[in-house]
Order: structure tokens, then sequence, then C-alpha cells
């Protein structure tokens, strides 16, 4: 489930390959339950000589927007301690290594917003950042939603609310809503509804039309 098979856009199946990097062994840097840090010696497409360190997740990054039937949208907020700052986002956690990751998304969607979901899409599989970290990232979008208890993690305090989903668009657009999973979501689900992949009468409501 976590092999990424190598996918070429379409455009480039007639040009040349690129040179690549090359590693020449690594040594561990940093060893957390939650991420790994390594260090290469390499030598850059270029053929200079580097020194590269990766930052190595241990958990796929899941996410879900949950799609209301009224075309409103669930999102979750919560105080961010590397950003030391509040985010509002859509239901979102980590699959370890060894677990599916829409059995983990699934879990999400229930401790976070107390929801489960009849229907579910996938929307995106994203590599974050990949100047320095090869995180994975897998999202999807749910609707026919009924409630659940709720189970928050631990170490989370989080704050529930239900807004139209024109509304978290113009949050996006103004700055507000800033999480990278819940932006690129958001516009994957207006795609969708423009173009035919959900539910008629629910990418109607999502859109106002």
């Amino acid at each position: 489930m976590h092999d990424i098979p190598e996918i070429k856009p379409r455009w480039a199946h007639d040009l040349p390959e690129p040179p690549k990097w090359a590693s020449h062994g690594d040594s561990l840097m940093i060893d957390t339950p939650w991420m790994q840090v390594t260090r290469h010696p390499a030598t850059a497409p270029t053929g200079a000589a580097a020194d590269y360190q990766v930052v190595r997740p241990k958990n796929v990054g899941t996410g879900v927007l949950p799609l209301h039937e009224d075309g409103t949208v669930t999102m979750v907020g919560q105080h961010r301690f590397a950003l030391m700052r509040y985010s509002w986002e859509m239901p979102e956690g980590g699959a370890p290594m060894d677990e599916d990751p829409f059995d983990a998304v699934r879990r999400e969607l229930a401790e976070e917003a107390g929801l489960a979901a009849e229907h579910w899409r996938a929307a995106l599989d994203m590599d974050l950042s990949n100047s320095i970290t090869d995180e994975r990232v897998m999202t999807w979008v749910a609707w026919g939603l009924s409630a659940v208890p709720v189970d928050p993690d631990p170490t989370e305090v989080i704050v529930t609310a239900r807004v139209p989903f024109r509304d978290l668009l113009a949050e996006i657009e103004r700055g507000a809503v800033r999480d990278s999973l819940t932006v690129a979501t958001a516009y994957k689900a207006y795609h969708m509804a423009r173009e035919g992949e959900l539910p008629a009468a629910l990418a109607q409501a999502m859109l106002g039309a």
C-alpha cells in the first residue's frame, strides 16, 4: 500500500531523462518515534559534491474532507506546536507504515469530527516538500455522513465547525485556512464537483448553483 509507482506526466514520455542525484551511503542523525533524519554524502545531477540531509517521517499523512448533503463541510480547529498558532483543517492524522492509510483516515474522521461516511473517493496522493523530506500524504473526500462518538488523541483539544464549502474556499483565498492538505483537497473537491465526479445533488449544494 505504501509503495509509490513512478508515473510520468504524459508530456514527459518523449523527453530525455534528466540526470539523477546519487547517494553514497547514509548515516542516522536523529531517530524518534515519529521520524528520522538521515545524512548522505551525495553527487548532484551537475556532478557537484553535496552533503544532503533528509527528514523521513514514519507515517503517511492522511486527511479527509467531510461533505454534508447540504453543501457544508466539517472543519476542525486546533493549536499546532510546530507553527505555534491555531490552525483550521479537515480531519487529519498519520498512518504507520504497517497500516493501510484508508483505515487510518476513517479512524481520524471518527476521532476528530465524530463522523462516519458511507461513501469515499480518493482525492490526492502527494509529496509534501520534496527538497527536504520524503513525506507522503493521501487524502479523500467523503459523504453520506453520520454521527459517531468522538475520541481525540490525548494531546488534542479540538473545536469543530460546520461551514459552507464556498466559505471554506473563500477563507483559503483570504489566507485564514493555510493547512496544505486542506487547501489542496478543497480545490480538488471543487474540481470534482465541477467535472461531475461527485453526485449531482451534492455538487450542486457545494457550488451553490
